[in-house]
């Protein structure tokens, strides 16, 4: 395709992009279509995308804007591409943007939570939690209307209370009459002020002044007298008056009227914006500050294992030195019948509050610790201290905002309720919500937007949230669903939208509706683009791109493009192949059996229904099911927690079945390493220690004496002081994300010109860090302390990462396949048998063809050391390949915690109403 004659009205043009492995790419792209951009890990996909498209877009953003505001902003560097033509104003949505503010969460990022402020605010009603009676704010209007309801001809009185007191009551009625009152109400009869000036009695009370009297007359000239009066007396009471009717019989009814916003003794904040707003002093939780934590004794550091009873040290400060209390407490028990030997889960919450609050025959946990806090010793702090963490807020109930915005509701429910609702729930409810006309009136469009939002957020498989769940807490492919949703609320035209995996974390049932919502972006008029490996999502973009053919400097290229069709007819593109079945991730030609097990009991975290669970040891367990489902609930807070506590205290509670049989457990999540800047494969797998070695050896390092450190960014003495041995300077954007630009002084290269002279084997040490894994293995092939864990790292299927690129570039399937070679490579892990590992959806990031190699390799791992893998996927080609599938479920939250299916996959397509096995049957036909 020529690029050049192309009209940029109707395509975005990449005119020789060069960026990292890119090899003068040129591409156009179909305006408001849906575009994916696909091919093997490494490729050049993100490079083509992110890199170069969206830094680009932001890049001539920035330019056209006023010289003054660039001066602020700073500069961007332009990336390597001969130029882009008709790009549109982009939304990137990474998986790595995760917000690590405390502050963001489900709510503010999707701005439900704004219509939330506004809906509370015009059509909460607030209720005195004493009475939990409404309250109300009396004006002028309110009572005339209230006595304008009384029958016709009834007799009134409008007065307000004067106080009067014993030392100057006889000019405290004077100064009434000079304000022009004469009549007051006294013992059920109206007097003149000037005949009670001489009583006495007067003194020391509250005297009814009156302000008017008459009948009710409904006619609308006696409203704007009355209104007159009425302010008057609301204006002389101080916000309060009282109005007496009469009837015919005699009597006397007093009702009182306040323009002040109270009930029973309490006074309520009003309604507004900033009293639901946790970014704002005035609606803040004040004991928390927002941040939904409070440092403080943490009852899970208190009690680190549930499953043990106090008699067997469940109290972990009732030890050592301070045994003595445990002592105490199992001797008190036996006055109260209190179950010592029971563990602590099993204990009903009174029992569990006898244990923090103590009796008359026992001193509790409180005390305990306020004794602690009282003695002001070293080791009494530092006793504090081990027990104390950052814990949920009581007052707010992590929600955020100040706890009397609960007393406003709307239909029984608060805010705060609201907030910790599962979004399954919220949509129950604003469905079945009812409202009187004028509510419906004044709330019409903030229910629309709320529903709409939320609609979406069901959409793309995240009804099991709630919107008070944190930013950071988040999944990339959930976070990224999120803002997706955030994107559509706004409806923006003409936009370009470029993605990062969307479909992490989700399960197949829910692809269906992430493309539905993909699909809507460029009905208003958007181009989609996808970074994606998912097969459904591939198969129904309206224009596909395949960068490759394989990883690193193999890959770089064009390889395919067009739609379905054309991309199955090319015989390069590995994506076609796989798509026509040519090429195929094998299923194993028999399954693997095992006579040992271990039995998880009572697993009930979460949402998970109080199940046993069998984990077959020494196979490949996938545990399976919807998102929400409670498959990390089961497997990492159940199985792991109670793994560890084994390994750690000797803890078999949970436990069951043949546990001697696993000498360990591991866990590798999403975020298995730490996403630094200055972590890379090298360091962490720790051969950089060698590489340096080797350098250090040289000839010309001896001969200017340098030292290991100058070969380190992380010391002074040969990394570049400007940029600090990050070969890159930070460029805050005040309002956009921050920009990386390259070191003028070291042009990236990390090191000083002095260390940059040293040579190994050809190359110095920044262009040996800039070696692939492929390059590297024949670079080191002489030394095996650096060449067998590069070797690992190739049969994971990472041959095309940089031996010193940066792990924050790294995605979360790249971060647990890192780790797992760090295992691999350890000597002593190595030599290790039966360990447990547990992987947290390694597919993250995975072509077909990686799929393959990953496999292999979590094969190996079993076959050649005895180990287990349990994994929690979604990924049809690693639930194939399972020996044993655990499926949880059938649907998310409240609806989800059972186990719907233990055995092997074949057995699996057999069940006609599984969520995963209607999905599963393709790929064992």
């Amino acid at each position: 395709m020529n690029v050049e004659t192309l009209d940029p009205r109707a395509y975005i043009i990449i005119k020789g992009a060069k960026e990292n492995n890119l090899k003068n790419v040129d591409i156009a792209l179909p305006r408001n279509k849906f575009i994916v951009v696909t091919g093997v890990s490494g490729s050049g996909k993100s490079s083509i995308v992110f890199d170069t498209l969206f830094s680009e877009g932001q890049r001539m953003y920035v330019e056209s804007l006023s010289a003054y505001v660039r001066q602020f902003l700073g500069r961007m560097q332009k990336p390597a591409v001969d130029y882009i033509k008709g790009i549109s104003p982009a939304i990137a949505i990474e998986q790595r943007t995760v917000s690590k503010s405390t502050s963001s969460t489900v709510g503010t990022a999707t701005e439900i939570y704004d219509y939330f402020k506004l809906l509370f605010t015009h059509i909460g009603r607030t209720y005195s939690p004493i009475s939990g009676k409404e309250v109300t704010r009396d004006t002028v209007a309110s009572v005339v209307n209230y006595i304008f309801s009384k029958k016709a001809g009834t007799r009134f009185i409008v007065t307000f209370s004067q106080s009067v007191n014993s030392e100057n009551w006889h000019d405290s009625l004077e100064i009434l009459m000079r304000k022009g009152y004469s009549k007051i109400f006294i013992d059920s009869s109206i007097s003149n002020i000037e005949d009670t000036l001489e009583l006495s009695e007067f003194r020391n009370r509250e005297v009814p002044v009156v302000v008017y009297r008459n009948k009710v007359k409904h006619e609308e000239s006696e409203k704007d007298r009355l209104a007159g009066s009425l302010e008057m007396a609301f204006f002389e009471g101080k916000g309060m008056l009282s109005v007496f009717f009469f009837d015919e019989a005699g009597g006397c009814e007093e009702v009182e009227f306040s323009d002040k916003f109270e009930a029973d003794g309490i006074t309520f904040q009003e309604p507004s914006i900033h009293f639901f707003s946790f970014n704002n002093p005035l609606g803040v939780c004040t004991t928390c500050q927002g941040k939904s934590k409070v440092y403080q004794i943490s009852k899970k550091l208190v009690i680190p294992l549930p499953h043990l009873s106090i008699a067997e040290g469940a109290i972990a400060p009732w030890k050592g030195v301070y045994a003595s209390w445990r002592t105490d407490f199992v001797k008190a028990a036996k006055k109260i019948d209190f179950p010592v030997h029971r563990s602590y889960e099993l204990l009903d919450e009174e029992q569990k509050k006898t244990i923090w609050r103590g009796n008359s025959y026992f001193r509790g946990l409180n005390e305990f610790f306020n004794l602690l806090e009282k003695k002001q010793t070293a080791k009494a702090k530092i006793t504090m201290a081990k027990y104390k963490s950052y814990t949920d807020c009581r007052d707010c109930m992590t929600t955020r905002i100040r706890h009397d915005a609960s007393y406003v509701k709307i239909n029984d429910i608060s805010i705060m309720d609201m907030l910790l609702m599962p979004i399954s729930d919220l949509i129950l409810f604003f469905k079945q919500i009812q409202l009187t006309e004028y509510e419906q009136q004044v709330s019409k469009v903030i229910l629309q937007e709320i529903r709409s939002r939320l609609s979406y957020l069901e959409k793309v498989g995240l009804s099991y949230l709630t919107l008070n769940r944190a930013s950071h807490t988040l999944s990339g492919g959930e976070f990224q669903r999120v803002k997706l949703t955030n994107s559509l609320g706004s409806a923006l035209v003409g936009s370009m939208y470029i993605l990062d995996e969307p479909s992490i974390g989700l399960h197949p049932r829910d692809t269906q509706n992430l493309i539905s919502i993909l699909r809507s972006l460029t009905d208003l008029g958007n181009t989609v683009i996808v970074v994606e490996h998912e097969e459904d999502i591939i198969k129904s973009a309206d224009e596909i791109i395949d960068i490759g053919p394989d990883a690193g400097t193999y890959g770089g290229e064009l390889v395919a493009q067009g739609n379905l069709k054309d991309i199955e007819k090319n015989s390069r593109s590995y994506t076609g192949q796989y798509l026509t079945g040519k090429k195929f991730v094998p299923i194993p030609k028999e399954r693997r059996t095992s006579e040992y097990a271990i039995t998880l009991e009572n697993a009930s975290c979460n949402n998970l229904k109080n199940l046993t669970v069998n984990f077959p040891l020494q196979v490949l367990t996938v545990v399976t099911g919807v998102s929400g489902s409670g498959k990390s609930s089961l497997v990492y807070d159940e199985l792991y927690s109670r793994l560890q506590a084994y390994f750690d205290y000797g803890s078999k509670v949970g436990l069951a079945g043949d546990i001697e049989k696993i000498s360990g457990v591991e866990f590798i999540g999403q975020r298995a390493i730490p996403r630094t800047s200055r972590s890379s494969p090298v360091t962490y797998l720790d051969i950089y220690q060698h590489i340096r070695k080797l350098f250090l050896k040289t000839k010309e390092a001896k001969q200017q004496n340098l030292t290991l450190s100058h070969f380190s960014v992380n010391s002074v003495g040969g990394r570049c002081e400007e940029c600090q041995g990050v070969g890159k300077i930070k460029v805050e954007m005040q309002f956009m994300a921050d920009v990386f630009l390259t070191c003028e002084v070291c042009q990236g290269n990390r090191f000083s010109e002095e260390v940059l002279g040293i040579e190994y084997n050809g190359k110095n040490i920044t262009q040996t860090l800039d070696l692939t894994i492929e390059e590297a293995i024949v670079h080191f092939n002489e030394h095996d302390a650096i060449a067998l864990p590069l070797k690992m790292m190739k049969k994971v299927g990472l041959s095309y990462l940089q031996l010193g690129q940066s792990c924050s570039l790294l995605s979360g399937g790249e971060l647990q396949r890192l780790k797992l070679v760090s295992f691999m490579a350890k000597k002593d892990l190595r030599t290790k048998k039966n360990i447990l590992f547990i992987f947290d959806e390694p597919s993250t990031g995975l072509h077909f063809h990686d799929i393959e190699k990953l496999l292999i390799a979590l094969q190996s791992l079993i076959e050649q050391g005895n180990h287990t893998v349990v994994i929690i996927e979604h990924n049809k080609e690693i639930i194939k390949n399972a020996d044993w599938i655990i499926d949880v479920g059938p649907d998310g939250g409240d609806k989800g915690g059972w186990i719907c299916y233990e055995g092997i996959p074949e057995n699996m397509v057999r069940l006609k109403n599984n969520l995963t096995a209607q999905y599963l049957r393709d790929k064992l036909d």
